[in-house]
């Protein structure tokens, strides 16, 4: 109830709303997604291991945001975009939960370590997760599309 509480919120505060489908917003976000996962990895590289957590992080969030776009969802919210792959798709919101914490602390805070396999294992995972969403959001069909796209206006309040 708190959950569904906190997207009825944001959907007052105009934060999380409806929209038309949109496959091109999809594209650009799933091209953003793709650009985040490849910066992560140069910065692995050069050994900018903080700002690689975050990037590997943004990468799974814009893939994210790719399928909310899709089925007509626009979310400003990152809690809201997560709650939002396990209540409405029941995709498992786990590893990009535990990848916005990761980015959150190392974005923000100083008493830390990160070491380049830490880093390179959040990278892997973000890939897999990028891998299975992207494959997920292919294999919508306009059906399917309408039928998330009520449970989810359901789900955050919006009345027909």
């Amino acid at each position: 109830m708190k959950k569904i509480n906190f997207l009825n919120n944001l959907y007052k505060e105009e934060k999380l709303k409806e929209t038309a489908p949109s496959t091109d917003i999809k594209t650009a976000y799933l091209e953003k997604s793709a650009k985040s996962l490849s910066s992560a990895k140069i910065l692995l590289k050069t050994g900018n291991l903080e700002d690689a957590v975050a990037l590997a992080y943004y990468a799974m969030y814009h893939c994210l945001l790719a399928l909310l776009f899709r089925v007509g969802i626009k979310c400003e919210n990152h809690n809201a975009a997560i709650i939002l792959l396990k209540e409405a798709f029941n995709i498992d919101n786990k590893e990009i939960s535990k990848a916005k914490s990761e980015r959150v602390d190392k974005q923000y805070y100083i008493d830390f370590s990160v070491t380049k396999n830490e880093v390179a294992e959040s990278i892997k995972i973000a890939e897999d997760f990028i891998a299975e969403l992207t494959d997920f959001i292919e294999k919508l069909t306009e059906e399917k599309i309408k039928e998330y796209h009520n449970k989810i206006t359901a789900l955050i309040g919006i009345k027909k």
